[in-house]
């Protein structure tokens, strides 16, 4: 049954939970379980055989086929996977089933517990345009829209008009960055509304959209809340997660480096005040636009653990994966609002398996050496080992790495000293971008907002000004990846392998002059 439907049973951790994920989520989620003494189901597609939290979990199931079609997001493997092995509770992590009201009400059915939310919340903050009019009663700034969806392409040209352009235009049922478009022109209108209608449409199954007036030099500021089933909700305070990379982020850090200390206040109170009026349990994530004068205004909110929680977590020294279990096996918050301060701060990195030099394609394969970095205030969330292969049919994730430090020159000082510890041969990866943005003076300086990684990043500068044996690594692991794909053209992807075009990319070629020139 819910969680949230059951304040008054005797709280009683479960005895077995299964895992709805893969990848670091599912290892993370894994490792919480072990702290509490759980014991884990581990569910895995045929691609994911070897993978670590099949390693890692007491218990594995088979699920199918590699696509998450037929396996990770198929509701009633898991569901089976869960009564075989007699699972008392299902965590989805975040992404596949994370925000599936149908899979909660699956589970509640079948009298297993998930692990988050009540259904009713996720419904209620699933559908964008009736999340803006629930926010708007409960008394949640938000950007100035439409207040319905909006059905005709004259109904949206004429209110786009009305309020102004910029406008974004914004699917229904979006989220994750998907199905968004962002038009500085009405004549631009008809191609962007076919673009979202259509995205949407694939994505989401749903092409309903409304329309936002669009923030100028918008910074992205979330705030992470937890709630228990006996009406205790607080906030965790805020994470700075503008560096984004077409509405995707890849950089987050906390506390903001520009928020005022009032404003930081009234954005956690308002966070709470959203989170209530849903009737919110477990952990969630309201998420904020803020102008250049800390105007801010509601989003949307993420019903589940966020891919950035570690970063609360380093300046909280809150574990957000343990008290959402605790608190769905009907144990109340272990603190209260007054006991949650910010200490020193907290800069995460993505790793991915992709190319920066080459529109940051994703790059599967084997990783043939890793070496993560560690010492003082370093934190690397993995999903994978060495020898693991990244593949092609999921998010190319490798990990997350955290640095803390008492304030942020320092944070940034020991991340750049883990980036360069950190050794990924086998495959590329994005470790010299993430190099380069905190070697930016934007970045140091804090002046940058969701719109910097656009403007700023030059593949081609970038890669000269690798040092040499950056140049050769990535030159071998490129030379590697073309022979494989020789091998196995028949085969290839271009768009999902990162293969095709990569052979001409413009930073290899700049990389071989500059190592011609040193």
């Amino acid at each position: 049954m819910s969680a949230a439907r059951s304040p008054s049973r005797t709280p009683r951790l479960f005895r077995r939970v299964l895992v709805a994920n893969r990848g670091e989520i599912a290892v993370r989620v894994i490792r919480a379980c072990r702290d509490l003494g759980i014991e884990t189901v581990a569910v895995y597609s045929d691609a994911d055989r070897s993978a670590l939290h099949v390693r890692l979990a007491d218990y594995a199931v088979p699920i199918g086929p590699a696509p998450a079609l037929e396996s990770y997001l198929v509701k009633e493997k898991i569901l089976d996977a869960a009564r075989r092995t007699g699972a008392e509770a299902v965590h989805p992590g975040y992404g596949f089933l994370a925000e599936n009201t149908d899979f909660s009400a699956m589970l509640a059915a079948a009298e297993i517990t998930f692990i988050g939310p009540p259904a009713s919340a996720i419904a209620a903050m699933g559908d964008k345009v009736a999340a803006r009019q629930l926010m708007e009663k409960a008394g949640v700034p938000c950007v100035p829209g439409s207040k319905d969806i909006i059905e005709s392409d004259a109904e949206v040209e004429r209110f786009a008009k009305e309020i102004g352009f910029p406008v974004m235009l914004k699917a229904a049922a979006g989220g994750g960055g998907k199905g968004m478009r962002l038009v500085h022109r009405a004549e631009d209108l008809t191609s962007a509304l076919r673009g979202v209608r259509g995205e949407a449409k694939s994505s989401f199954g749903d092409d309903r959209l409304y329309v936002e007036k669009f923030v100028e030099r918008p910074r992205h500021i979330e705030v992470q809340v937890m709630a228990d089933t006996f009406g205790n909700t607080v906030h965790c305070f805020e994470r700075e997660c503008t560096l984004q990379r077409r509405h995707q982020k890849v950089v987050e850090e906390s506390p903001s480096p520009v928020l005022r200390d009032d404003v930081r206040q009234k954005m956690g109170a308002i966070a709470v005040r959203a989170a209530e009026a849903v009737g919110y349990v477990g952990a969630g994530t309201i998420e904020f636009l803020a102008d250049p004068k800390q105007n801010f205004y509601f989003l949307e909110m993420n019903t589940r653990i966020q891919v950035e929680h570690p970063i609360t977590e380093e300046v909280t020294g809150l574990d957000l994966v343990r008290t959402q279990i605790e608190v769905a096996a009907g144990f109340p918050l272990p603190w209260k609002q007054a006991d949650i301060t910010q200490r020193g701060h907290a800069i995460e990195c993505r790793i991915y398996a992709e190319d920066p030099f080459n529109k940051f394609l994703p790059a599967p394969g084997t990783i043939e050496v890793l070496e993560t970095p560690s010492g003082p205030g370093i934190r690397d969330d993995g999903g994978v080992y060495e020898g693991a292969v990244v593949s092609r049919f999921y998010d190319p994730m490798i990990s997350k790495l955290v640095a803390w430090g008492p304030d942020r020159k320092t944070a940034i000082g020991r991340m750049k000293r883990a980036l360069a510890e950190y050794k990924v041969q086998g495959l590329t990866t994005n470790i010299p971008f993430h190099r380069w943005v905190l070697d930016h003076p934007g970045f140091l300086a804090a002046d940058f907002d969701t719109g910097f990684i656009d403007r700023e990043w030059k593949p081609e500068a970038a890669a000269a000004s690798l040092s040499p044996t950056e140049r050769d690594l990535l030159l071998a692991t490129a030379a590697v990846a073309e022979l494989r794909a020789s091998v196995s053209s028949s085969n290839a992807n271009p768009a999902v392998d990162g293969g095709g075009s990569a052979p001409r990319s413009a930073w290899r070629a700049a990389a071989r002059r500059e190592a011609v020139r040193g």
